[in-house]
């Protein structure tokens, strides 16, 4: 398995190493101890998602409140999706920025995102199948969103009419809202992770 953080700090891409024969193939999709090395912390495992898109549709930016936010390990066990997380931390250095990452069913890639980022992708085929392991259990309250199509965010999707949920195509720009104060704040973001570093909080999710 090779880890690998990307350009925004607390994103990781995780490939792992596939082995094959004509039966077929095994691999671990998940390493608690070498996503721990890697992260500083496990990931608290409160609740897995799967999501299953048309070909077009695009999800997100999804985000919660910090603490305890929701980290995220996203895979794609069917079909290809184009996953996209973005810095929405403010006084992180790369606020408003977005790393893009190749998530199929050949390659077998994952993403793990920190507490603070958010989250989208946009489903290349058919029946587009996702995994996801959370940190914390959903809780509509702490949930918010960004609109993916937000020109400053200028976020490159690889379809030229995106499908979105009505949530989605309602949802504020990023300017909004951070003018709203719903963005997460860098420092305490990166404090509350320095916390599960230390081991300070307990591995139950927090509320």
């Amino acid at each position: 398995m090779k880890i690998r953080e990307l350009e925004i700090q607390g994103a990781w891409e995780i490939t792992p190493q596939q082995h094959g024969d004509p039966r077929g193939l095994f691999m671990e999709w998940y390493r608690v101890d070498q996503l721990t090395q890697a992260v500083g912390h496990p990931l608290r495992l409160a609740q897995g998602n799967l999501s299953v898109s048309q070909r077009g549709v695009v999800r997100g930016i999804h985000f919660a409140d910090v603490p305890p936010g929701q980290a995220k390990y996203v895979t794609c066990v069917r079909g290809a999706v184009v996953d996209v997380i973005v810095d929405l931390r403010v006084g992180s250095p790369t606020f408003g920025s977005w790393a893009a990452v190749e998530l199929d069913d050949v390659d077998r890639r994952a993403v793990y995102l920190s507490e603070g980022l958010g989250h989208g992708f946009c489903a290349m085929t058919d029946d587009a199948t996702l995994s996801y392991l959370c940190s914390t259990v959903y809780n509509p309250q702490a949930e918010h969103a960004v609109h993916p199509c937000d020109p400053d965010l200028a976020i490159e999707w690889p379809v030229g009419a995106p499908q979105l949920s009505a949530r989605d195509d309602a949802a504020p720009t990023l300017a909004t809202v951070r003018a709203g104060g719903l963005l997460p704040d860098y420092q305490r973001c990166r404090d509350f992770g320095a916390r599960l570093d230390a081991g300070e909080l307990p591995y139950a999710p927090q509320e």
